[in-house]
């Protein structure tokens, strides 16, 4: 049987920012949910100084697909270079490296190269695969340069932070109760209405309206990838002015002393073009830093503090052992 041809393709875009920002945006592959917009979820399998695996979940052509990565890490040369270990059809084999040069002027010169292998190697669907990485590649760079050419560093801009509550009951219990987001409307007073549809199993299309502290509305669209008992990701595609994108997990663990916590962890990237209009004329990306991690990590922990309650309930409810 012929192997299928190995394609090749090439995306470039200058940028005014200095490589080693850039370059800090994507060696973190955590917070490409937050910066990329077809990226959902990506999880580390192993993780070393200059290599790591993970598998990442990501939208493809409508729907959400996951494969294994591993990536090399030279900080350097500024280059990264990375492999799909199991792809999706109709992807056989996929891989490709980011350069960042840096050009006279200071700025960089951004180069993003992938080679693949289509199944069956039909025209159409080598075509498909070429369309798909012309819209994501050029998607990709744009938001890089968007974030970097700020004037910063890119912890100013992406940031995470973490939360965690110590559960009464099973943490299984609690996880049923992050879940199970279509009932939120009757459990969470932030929380007026809620649309939850899962046409693949674990895979989750959540849309809601919640309401501030300080009274405002805001609606809301997530895609949730559930791993029952132990966690759910999401990625959020409708956010107001103050974010460029936010993305969040939340973990529910068993401790060894026989506790079980919950954890809400949250990855911003914000969009500093927006801090003064929302935040008034002398905010900082500082203030804006602030009030996110105040604003979000209340609803969470409200979220945490309901699932806490629901799995106390839960145990008590619990037959009891002669």
């Amino acid at each position: 049987m012929t192997e299928p041809r190995r394609r090749h393709t090439e995306h470039t875009l200058e940028s005014s920012a200095p490589p080693e920002v850039l370059y800090g945006l994507v060696e973190d592959v955590t917070t490409w949910p937050a910066i990329f917009g077809p990226s959902v979820h990506v999880r580390h399998l192993e993780r070393g100084d200059r290599e790591e695996r993970f598998e990442i979940w990501a939208a493809v052509n409508g729907k959400v697909s996951s494969w294994t990565s591993r990536r090399t890490l030279d900080r350097d040369a500024l280059r990264i270079t990375f492999r799909q270990e199991r792809s999706q059809a109709p992807i056989a084999s996929m891989g490709g490296e980011w350069i960042f040069e840096e050009l006279p002027d200071g700025g960089t010169r951004i180069v993003l190269r992938h080679d693949f292998t289509a199944v069956g190697d039909a025209p159409e669907t080598v075509a498909a695969v070429n369309a798909a990485l012309d819209r994501n590649s050029a998607a990709e760079l744009a938001a890089l340069a968007r974030l970097a050419e700020y004037g910063g560093t890119a912890s100013d801009v992406v940031f995470s932070f973490t939360d965690t509550v110590e559960l009464p009951g099973s943490a299984a219990d609690a996880f049923a109760f992050v879940d199970r987001a279509d009932q939120w409307a009757e459990r969470l007073p932030h929380v007026k209405r809620v649309l939850l549809t899962e046409d693949v199993p674990g895979v989750q299309t959540l849309e809601m309206d919640t309401v501030t502290a300080d009274g405002s509305a805001h609606t809301t669209r997530s895609t949730r990838i559930c791993r029952s008992p132990e966690w759910i990701a999401y990625k959020q595609h409708a956010m107001p002015k103050l974010l460029l994108g936010h993305s969040g997990l939340w973990e529910f663990s068993e401790q060894p002393d026989g506790t079980a916590v919950a954890t809400a962890r949250h990855t911003v990237a914000l969009n500093p073009e927006a801090v003064t209009e929302v935040l008034g004329a002398d905010a900082t990306l500082a203030d804006a830093r602030a009030y996110l991690r105040e604003a979000l990590g209340r609803n969470s922990l409200a979220t945490m503090s309901h699932a806490a309650t629901y799995s106390e309930e839960r145990r008590s409810a619990s037959p009891k052992a002669d």
